[in-house]
């Protein structure tokens, strides 16, 4: 996995979310999102509110149109994806102000969820689900 542009970056996150794991850079610019090599409004189904939800930490300090962000992204669906975009972000803007840091960490951007689906065990349906007990 290599992240493409490697000059003018000022920052950079890595996040993780179930089982996604995605690397940010911050670069200067004007606002784009390039995710795994493919625009942003493209990688999401033009799912404007996956793009929200990534430039969250951006949009707190009204500096989303400043930044270009280079994104690699792999593992789980969008959904678990787009988290840990956001905390990905998160990382980097942190890195890129240290001032930033306390305002992200009151509104719990910098926090990893750890939740990840429980494994199958032997002998029963799902994780816990057992088969149907008779008693006669």
């Amino acid at each position: 996995m290599t992240i493409i542009q490697t000059k003018n970056v000022l920052s950079k996150g890595i996040g993780r979310r179930k089982s996604s794991t995605a690397f940010v850079q911050i670069v200067p610019g004007e606002g784009e999102i390039i995710v795994n090599q493919q625009s942003g409004i493209d990688y999401f189904h033009h799912n404007s509110q996956a793009l929200s939800v990534c430039r969250t930490a951006l949009e707190i300090f009204e500096s989303e149109k400043s930044y270009n962000l280079t994104i690699v992204v792999s593992g789980g669906g969008l959904n678990g994806q787009m988290q840990a975009i956001r905390l990905a972000v998160s990382k980097a803007v942190s890195k890129l102000d240290e001032n930033k840091r306390a305002k992200l960490r009151n509104l719990g951007l910098l926090s990893r969820d750890t939740r990840v689906k429980e494994r199958k065990k032997y002998g029963l349906k799902k994780a816990r689900k057992a088969p149907q007990f008779s008693k006669r």
